[in-house]
């Protein structure tokens, strides 16, 4: 009996012991965690020790965390957290180390993790001003440090001066006419900035006024002509221009668009068709583009649509309702408001078929809340049996589209095809992707739905939803009712999610 009260007098003293434990030192702050924010900053967090009352960081270029320290902070407190630390280099691995520091007790030990660096970014964006056929001027801070231009394709090598560093600008000759070169600045082994341009037409293109009659020089061109349209509003008479060629039209200077009012495109005679740099502004006309005439043994050419601004479409965008084999149908970098789709989908393939749809890096508002968005129907796999059709949809920014209970984003019935959906952000919309078992959504990931629930959790058992990871993150736009989409969300951003230009 006596052990017996020895042994529970033990238990109780030991138990009164460790709720009354008193550490002689800070406990380790844990789950550390790292972001690299705008190239060279890098945003930090981890979690809170109850015994600290701020932290102390260092950040290294070695993993012995040896020598002079990149950075340090000390007393970093809770209510700062994330905390942002700026001015690292760039393509670098560091090393960051964080203890707690507590009130009369030791500090504590440290606890690690490890980030890299993204590239530099100080070139400017090439305005059209600074581009000739055949030149290309670029612009930096001025005194920043550089070495070397990398040109490609070409790789074409330029040395930096002196004079050229204290401008802030160099200017490369010898380039080829409507080309799309990408820029990198070097300083040694790093990089400074990337910058991607496309030179203006030379020789051999059509250039127009906005005082000319528009359908009679496409009418008048050759096979495979480039159109380059100066600055100025072009009104189309009669709203049509017949496309019976394969033919580019684009705007002289990017950064000025031309604007054509109330046209339709109308494709025949297995043309192809390219957009670039235009506002085409419908005035309430039915489709943007329409193809016009059936031949189910020879395809058409390839499509291609490129930071345009597209609106007041009654329609929709692109009509396909002829038995028409379209290899490449490509959407990129545009900006597509106000196509109502009273009477039509926003994309609207009912007998043709694409064999490549791309959407990449559009926005699109104020659209497709009558009917569905992208409808791509049975009878173009009927019309086309051996064609497997590849959909991507990736980096676009969708507000307020399939605004309505019962939409469906994805209209999909074609009897093969695949369709990929990444780093989409769909915005304030009723509807959900589809109900639709033919609709096979192949890939799914990096997505963000706000105010859009139907797209990632319905009780409607044959309703298809998101098939994750994705993300149900307000983006924070700038001013939407304005056409400003803006992200301010850091994780969206981080992340890069939606169209690259909001970013």
């Amino acid at each position: 009996m006596m052990v017996g009260l020895g042994l529970s007098s033990c238990k109780e003293n030991l138990l009164e012991e460790i709720t009354e434990l008193n550490l002689d030192r800070a406990l380790s702050p844990t789950e550390l965690t790292t972001q690299v924010v705008d190239r060279t900053n890098v945003r930090l967090n981890w979690r809170r020790v109850s015994n600290a009352k701020s932290y102390n960081v260092e950040i290294f270029d070695n993993a012995e965390f040896s020598g002079t320290a990149a950075a340090t902070v000390d007393g970093v407190t809770m209510d700062q957290l994330p905390y942002t630390i700026s001015g690292l280099e760039s393509e670098t691995i560091y090393y960051v180390r964080v203890q707690a520091i507590g009130e009369e007790i030791r500090e504590s030990k440290w606890i690690s993790g490890t980030f890299t660096t993204d590239v530099e970014q100080i070139l400017s964006e090439v305005d059209a001003e600074m581009l000739t056929a055949e030149s290309a001027t670029l612009t930096w801070p001025a005194g920043e440090i550089a070495t070397e231009i990398i040109l490609a394709p070409g790789d074409i090598r330029h040395a930096v001066t002196s004079a050229e560093i204290a401008a802030g600008s160099a200017t490369i000759t010898g380039l080829l006419s409507d080309v799309t070169y990408t820029a990198t600045l070097k300083n040694g082994e790093k990089t400074r900035g990337i910058v991607s341009f496309t030179t203006l037409l030379g020789e051999g293109v059509i250039k127009v006024t906005a005082e000319e009659d528009l359908a009679a020089v496409i009418a008048a061109a050759e096979e495979g002509a480039i159109l380059a349209l100066e600055p100025g509003t072009y009104t189309i008479e009669g709203t049509s221009l017949t496309i019976d060629k394969t033919i580019t039209l684009q705007g002289l200077k990017p950064s000025d668009k031309p604007i054509v009012e109330g046209v339709v495109f109308k494709v025949f005679n297995n043309a192809g068709l390219i957009l670039k740099d235009l506002i085409l502004d419908g005035l309430g006309g039915d489709q943007a583009v329409v193809y016009d005439e059936d031949d189910l043994v020879n395809p058409y050419g390839d499509f291609l649509m490129e930071n345009c601004e597209v609106k007041n479409y009654l329609k929709g965008l692109y009509y396909v309702n002829k038995k028409a084999r379209i290899p490449s149908a490509v959407f990129k970098n545009n900006i597509i408001y106000d196509i109502e789709c009273d009477g039509g989908e926003f994309i609207d393939f009912r007998s043709g078929i694409a064999d490549l749809f791309d959407f990449s890096n559009n926005t699109v508002y104020n659209s497709g809340n009558v009917r569905d968005f992208f409808r791509m129907d049975a009878p173009g796999s009927n019309n086309f049996p051996s064609v497997k059709s590849l959909l991507n949809f990736s980096n676009n920014t969708f507000y307020n589209v399939n605004n309505r209970s019962g939409g469906r984003f994805l209209y999909i019935r074609l009897a093969n095809h695949e369709i990929t959906f990444t780093k989409n952000i769909i915005a304030v919309s009723d509807g959900g992707f589809t109900n639709q078992s033919a609709t096979t959504l192949t890939s799914m990931s990096g997505n963000n739905y706000y105010d859009a629930t139907t797209y990632y959790n319905t009780s409607t058992s044959n309703i298809k939803t998101d098939i994750g990871p994705y993300t149900t993150l307000d983006p924070g736009f700038a001013n939407p009712s304005e056409g400003d989409f803006t992200v301010n969300n850091l994780d969206l951003k981080l992340n890069g999610i939606g169209a690259t230009r909001w970013r």
